[in-house]
């Protein structure tokens, strides 16, 4: 909610994904995308079109604490500022690390990096990007000499062939996958998706391959090898602006002669690979998207410079409608690397491998403890704080407890290390750790810029006075610096003195080697900080803004040659065995964000995907003897956990899927990161989050149930519960092992509330059937529900959950108890069914009954009489799938 209205509309960028769309606050508080931002011109995705809903009290850190009393800021900063402090004097300065976010604004990044690597002088400084885009950066430095994305997003508007990799840009990049699907209506353009799974992305593709999990380089060693054989191949270009070309193609020929032999590694059918190779030496202009599927592996890096490698072969770099695109996760990956933000990077993109860059930066800083290494990047850390050498740590606007590999190892080192900070806006699982707990500004009371996938500078602007206390990130890190001794350095007063001093180090020293500069906004006066429109770097002082790159055919390495690189083929790290057969991955839903903590509690955004499903193919569930929506168990090497299974086709055989968002707050599964390994990249050090060996079993369950409240619960007695937030409260399916009673004995209402304990009033309606096994519960407040709660033995006793949650919106009153505890619908109370599209709130019911009693036979006449998928579009492949089971035989036909 907005507190007070506002003078006039402020422009700002979207929290979310690294497209970085722009939006409007007008003066009533309703948000809109902004229609002069490049990157969206108007449109929002279903995440931004409910950013109004995710602003409020509810969940927010108002205040301090120290060990969860109340405290000052003089004094919770003190008490940190000393801790560190004797950290550094004990043990060193390495024995102290911060973890940050690419939630963070490029200021906020800016000077945690700066005191850390300058003053702290230790380089422990890492951040969720490291989960993120950390290969790509790596693949960039050793492919480019710069962590560069040479192309733009009208790139995407200029091909003729778009491949996605590892990338369900319809769902995690909406607004681009609109502007995909725009050039194939304007100029015809083909896609190609690479993808162990069938998502929405594939729907309309030209050709979809199903690679095997972990299977890119083969690929794309295959395709170097077939590029090097045709008229692609560019051998002027390669003669005069590439080194190491022969060593890659030998390495590529050596283990991938044919396609046969390709088609065997990634198992995908032969003739398949053939028409892609033909499609990518035939098509000049063609742009590899690529996202976590690529990154999030033991062999990431390698992935990365496998796609380049046959980018340069055919001079296909840095020109329009062409070149490998790195889509960012995160709204700011792209401005935290470019402050050095990573514990492996120097700021400005400068480098620990080069001493006069080190040198450059420490008397740029004038800083007196300039650290001269690379530090732990984000596994080490944590295994370095379980092994007792982290001494404090600081983590803001993160929840590692969910997010890192191996979650319950991360949380043991949370134990052991004697000083955590969290900084955050939400209350998350990290925060139980903490000793000290700082409040932090959210996206709606921050003030800074943050950089998109292509290079795009935006402002995010505060609108919203800050809650309680909450302060920003940057002012926290500069505080502690001054405590600790370092007042003149960190002397800010504003987001602009932060950010004037970015722009000058990037510029400093900086004769064109590097091509991140952003000199010109060096000497920007405050209210031209304010007033600064979205701006694409390089931005050097004296010459024209932003613009494709490395077109010219000079790149970042001092001799000017970008570099193909060697990627013999690695396989998974995790390898299946007889137990453990099958291949996790992990990702995202369409309609979450990270760990739930600001989109979770939006009833629209929770309907689409309401529980943690592991999907899994037809064959592999049978083999496990389970069946649509029963319990599996999932075991790996490191952790277990309980999920219901969806049974889907668009599983590969052999592999299942789990999203990451869930966490301990809000399911029974907690985690699933819990499952995961360790095992990274050796040189980008992301962790394999794609490809974790498994077994699944049917896991029984002895009653399920329902409960919606008002209120949200901390915990529940329940061996499987999750929370899905609905008109009104919260619902929760539930699901336990044990029978509700002792063998040979009849459970009664006062032992199943006892058992679950859920509901706490004097008021209560009671309906209990003990020989069936079915007991439901309503509880009233002053006349008002406030709870109720359905359990049976079947699943099939257990009304509806759409339907229950919207009667419980209604509030029905007394008069209407027997109706309630039957599962009866009141008269106009109807389920529009799981929500299709979020960004209008329109359910499956909804459009199947438009779609019977209208005749509508295509997607466009569904938006026409709904508005569904006529935002963000990402509900399009849906609403054509729902098209085909539900539209007349006649029309099916006609269409």
């Amino acid at each position: 909610m907005i507190h007070a209205a506002l003078p006039r509309p402020t422009r700002t960028t979207c929290p979310y994904c690294g497209v970085g769309c722009g939006v409007v606050v007008d003066p009533d508080g309703t948000m809109r995308g902004d229609a002069a931002h490049p990157a969206n011109e108007g449109r929002l995705c279903s995440k931004g079109s409910a950013l109004g809903e995710t602003l409020g009290p509810r969940g927010r850190l108002t205040h301090p604490e120290i060990k969860g009393r109340r405290a000052s800021w003089d004094e919770a900063l003190d008490l940190a500022a000393a801790k560190f402090a004797e950290a550094i004097r004990v043990h060193g300065p390495d024995s102290v690390a911060f973890y940050g976010s690419g939630q963070f604004l490029t200021e906020d990044y800016y000077v945690a990096n700066k005191l850390m690597k300058g003053f702290f002088g230790s380089a422990n400084i890492d951040t969720n990007s490291r989960l993120c885009m950390a290969s790509s950066v790596a693949g960039h430095v050793r492919a480019f000499g710069e962590d560069v994305v040479p192309g733009c997003y009208e790139d995407i508007d200029e091909a003729d062939l778009v491949v996605l990799v590892g990338s369900n840009a319809a769902w995690c990049h909406p607004i681009l996958f609109r502007r995909l699907e725009a050039a194939r209506k304007k100029r015809g353009t083909r896609i190609v998706v690479l993808d162990p799974r069938r998502t929405a992305s594939c729907d309309g593709a030209d050709l979809h391959l199903p690679l095997r999990a972990g299977s890119d380089v083969a690929l794309f060693n295959g395709l170097l090898a077939r590029v090097a054989d045709s008229d692609a191949l560019d051998r002027a270009y390669i003669g005069a602006h590439t080194a190491n070309f022969d060593e890659a193609l030998a390495a590529a020929r050596a283990e991938f002669p044919t396609v046969a032999a390709v088609a065997a590694e990634t198992d995908v059918p032969a003739a398949d690979i053939e028409a892609f190779y033909r499609m990518f030496v035939s098509t000049e202009r063609v742009v590899t998207l690529y996202s976590q599927g690529v990154n999030q592996s033991s062999a990431g890096t390698d992935k990365v410079n496998a796609i380049v490698n046959c980018h340069l072969a055919a001079g296909r770099v840095g020109k329009p409608g062409m070149g490998p695109f790195s889509l960012t996760g995160q709204p700011n990956a792209m401005g935290g690397r470019e402050v050095g933000g990573l514990a492996n990077q120097l700021a400005a993109h400068m480098s620990f491998a080069s001493p006069d860059d080190i040198d450059r930066v420490r008397r740029f800083w004038n800083a007196p403890n300039m650290a001269t290494k690379p530090g732990l990047k984000a596994v080490e850390l944590f295994d370095a704080m379980l092994a007792g050498k982290i001494k404090a740590v600081w983590i803001a606007g993160t929840n590692p407890a969910v997010s890192l590999p191996r979650a319950d190892r991360v949380r043991d080192a949370l134990r052991k290390c004697p000083f955590v900070v969290v900084a955050d806006c939400h209350a998350n699982d990290t925060l139980g750790f903490a000793h000290v707990t700082l409040p932090a500004r959210g996206w709606a009371e921050k003030d800074g810029a943050v950089t998109n996938s292509e290079r795009r500078i935006s402002r995010q602007r505060a609108f919203t006075p800050p809650t309680g206390e909450a302060m920003p990130d940057w002012w926290m890190f500069a505080e502690l610096g001054k405590r600790m001794g370092w007042g003149d350095a960190f002397g800010y007063s504003k987001p602009a003195d932060v950010f004037r001093e970015h722009a000058a180090l990037s510029a400093f020293e900086n004769d064109g080697a590097r091509r991140f500069d952003i000199g010109a906004l060096a000497d920007l006066t405050d209210a031209e900080y304010e007033a600064m429109e979205p701006t694409q770097w390089p931005a050097r002082k004296g010459a024209p803004a932003g613009g494709r790159l490395y077109g010219d055919g000079l790149f970042s390495h001092p001799d000017g040659r970008a570099r193909f690189v060697a990627t013999p083929f690695r396989a998974p790290v995790e390898k299946l065995d007889a137990a453990r057969n099958l291949t996790l991955n992990t990702g995202r839903v369409r309609d979450q964000w990270h760990t739930m903590t600001r989109t979770g509690g939006v009833p629209r955004l929770s309907t689409h995907t309401p529980e943690p499903y592991l999907d899994i193919h037809p064959a592999d569930a049978a083999r496990a003897g389970l069946a649509d929506g029963e319990f599996a168990r999932v075991e790996s090497r490191h952790g277990a956990t309980i999920m219901r299974a969806r049974v889907a086709g668009d599983q590969r055989p052999g592999e299942v899927h789990a999203a990451m968002h869930w966490s301990d707050a809000n399911a029974s599964t907690g985690p699933v990161d819990r499952l995961v390994g360790a095992a990274t990249d050796p040189v980008s050090g992301q962790p394999e989050l794609k490809a974790t060996a498994v077994m699944v079993m049917r896991q029984p369950m002895a009653w399920h149930g329902l409960l919606l409240r008002r209120e949200p619960l901390a915990e529940l007695k329940s061996d499987y519960w999750c929370r899905v937030a609905i008109d009104g409260g919260f619902a929760y399916p539930l699901a336990g092992i044990e029978p509700l009673a002792a063998p040979g004995e009849t459970p009664d209402d006062a032992w199943v509330l006892n058992k679950l304990s859920p509901l706490a009033t004097p008021d209560l309606a009671v309906y209990a059937d003990p020989a069936r096994g079915v007991f439901r519960f309503a509880s009233f407040v002053d006349g008002a529900l406030d709870a109720c709660l359905f359990v049976a033995r079947e699943a099939a006793s257990v009304p509806d959950r759409d339907m229950m949650a919207a009667m419980f919106a209604r509030e029905p009153p007394k008069e209407h108890r027997a109706r309630l505890l039957a599962g009866v619908p009141l008269d106009g109370v109807a389920s529009a069914g799981p929500t299709i599209c979020a960004c209008f709130a329109v359910g499956r019911v909804t459009i199947e009954e438009a779609i019977a009693s209208h005749g509508l036979t295509t997607a466009a006449q569904i938006g026409e009489a709904l508005k569904a998928g006529t935002n963000c579009g990402s509900c399009l492949p849906e609403l054509e799938k729902i098209l085909r089971e539900t539209a007349p035989a006649e029309h099916r036909a006609a269409a």
